[in-house]
């Protein structure tokens, strides 16, 4: 068989054209064909870890006693300790992993210390000359001895052949597996392997379009792949596990998700111990270096709303009004229209102009989210809308003002059973807080404004509220929550008092 020209560019040689011969290797149906494969039924199951079980059976023919089987197109990145073997009346009794690919390089190595041929053409006449040169080293280049010369082979623009007398045992045109084995008979049977490899990856990405007026988003959710096993896998059954926390990633780093309540609804799927599992619908394929995206979930009219608010921080003086953050809120339960356990990846949300084209309005990040859970997804900050927090007052109070404004006190039996000596003053305080907002928006909004730091510590978990412009939500020692609401095209300055040691 004539062998096929590859030209290539190698270090110290301008260009080579490699002889090849396919039979050479006698591994796959057509070496020439890059959708041809040696695979057989293939199964894999993407991990969230960067790790892949790849299951793989084919029909081999197997002789009688020892013999050596070879299971070329696996992952190049194979974890060769995890291989498990089985074929009907035979035993593995040895296995080698021949991770050594064909490349001009790797063939140029292992062409140290015999003889290739290099042809030269002459650029003006383009007449050939051929000289047989033994390999001496390619480190940092290529050194060859021709006759009773060393010569360096340098880039200097000119082509050169280089012919190989034959391809080295160890170098294959794709990874292979071989396997030595004892069978009791002879005859073609299913044999099956199974291995562990990294270089197979997954990840959910979101895609959701907000109709701000009907208060729903229609969602999709794609599953995300990626191979760089340095194989393509053919025709293969997937499936994938969603288990472990994951992270939005690109140029941007997108705004993280708030996972306000976990949901405490069962999902409809399948569960292997603590993990969903996510199968692909139909085969397909996953080709080496490549990103494909395959849809498993598409829903319409999820209630959702846009949610304005701001955190702050306890005794914040800004230097000047800030944005407050835009976030749209949903939750995922049957009622709402969901009814899906999402695995983590990146939300990107759409929203319709007055032309009727979705427009890109912000994306964030979910980490892996049983059904019934509400979430708050940040897509940025508001245009609109300021908010800005100041302490307007702060003085200190009296023992007895601060006891003024205590709300109980514990009796037991009517008589005091413990008493602790101060060692040293206690300095109380009553500090006044205004916040002011701004709303350059057409309409109304309500912002949630959330004060932080009211809980200092063991000794401190007494801060009071004197004093609010309208009722707020304590939700839990350290934080508060009002929703304020702010006129069309106007502000509003809302005040709260607090009493605390500190």
């Amino acid at each position: 068989m004539r062998g096929t020209k590859k030209w290539v560019a190698l270090s110290g040689i301008a260009l080579v054209a490699l002889t090849i011969n396919p039979s050479a290797f006698g591994q796959s149906k057509n070496s020439a064909d890059p959708d041809s494969t040696s695979q057989g039924d293939v199964s894999v199951t993407i991990y969230n870890n960067d790790q892949a079980l790849v299951q793989d059976i084919r029909q081999l023919a197997i002789d009688q006693g020892r013999s050596r089987i070879e299971f070329p197109d696996v992952s190049a990145r194979i974890r060769p300790e995890t291989l498990s073997f089985n074929a009907a009346d035979a035993g593995i009794i040895e296995q080698n992993f021949d991770f050594d690919l064909l490349t001009p390089g790797k063939l140029m190595e292992k062409a140290i210390g015999q003889t290739i041929t290099l042809v030269r053409t002459n650029p003006a006449t383009g007449a050939e000359s051929r000289e047989r040169a033994t390999v001496l080293s390619t480190a940092g280049g290529v050194v060859v001895k021709i006759g009773d010369r060393i010569e360096v082979l340098r880039d200097d623009g000119l082509p050169v052949r280089a012919i190989f007398d034959r391809v080295p045992p160890n170098l294959r045109a794709r990874p292979t597996l071989s396997v030595t084995v004892q069978s009791a008979k002879a005859g073609t049977r299913p044999a099956s392997i199974r291995y562990l490899t990294p270089g197979l990856g997954w990840s959910a990405d979101y895609v959701a379009l907000f109709d701000e007026g009907k208060g729903v988003v229609d969602m999709q959710g794609w599953i995300t792949l990626t191979n760089n096993t340095g194989t393509t896998f053919h025709n293969a059954d997937t499936l994938l596990v969603a288990g472990s926390p994951g992270q939005g990633s690109g140029r941007r780093s997108p705004q993280r998700g708030t996972l306000v309540r976990p949901g405490t609804e069962s999902a409809n799927r399948e569960q292997v111990g603590d993990f969903y599992l996510y199968p692909i619908a139909a085969r397909t394929t996953i080709a080496n270096a490549q990103t494909k995206q395959v849809s498993f979930l598409d829903v319409q009219g999820v209630a959702a709303r846009r949610v304005y608010s701001r955190r702050v921080d306890w005794l914040q003086n800004d230097a000047g009004p800030q944005p407050v953050a835009s976030s749209l809120s949903f939750n995922t339960s049957r009622a709402a229209g969901l009814g899906d356990a999402l695995p983590a990846g990146t939300v990107r949300f759409y929203q319709r102009d007055s032309k009727g084209t979705p427009q890109f309005i912000g994306e964030s990040t979910i980490d892996h989210t049983p059904v019934g859970s509400e979430l708050m997804l940040r897509t940025g900050d508001a245009f609109d809308i300021y908010l800005q927090a100041e302490v307007e007052k702060r003085e200190k109070i009296t023992g007895a003002e601060w006891e003024k404004s205590s709300r109980y006190r514990i009796i037991r039996d009517g008589e005091v059973v413990e008493q602790v000596e101060a060692e040293r003053p206690v300095t109380y305080y009553r500090t006044t807080m205004r916040y002011t907002i701004t709303n350059a928006k057409p309409d109304g909004v309500d912002v949630d404004l959330v004060q932080a730091g009211l809980d200092r510590g063991w000794w401190s978990h007494d801060t009071r509220i004197t004093s609010e412009d309208l009722p707020g939500k304590q939700l839990n020692l350290d934080t508060r929550k009002w929703i304020v609401a702010v006129p069309a095209n106007g502000s509003r300055e809302f005040r709260v008092t607090y009493e605390a040691r500190y």
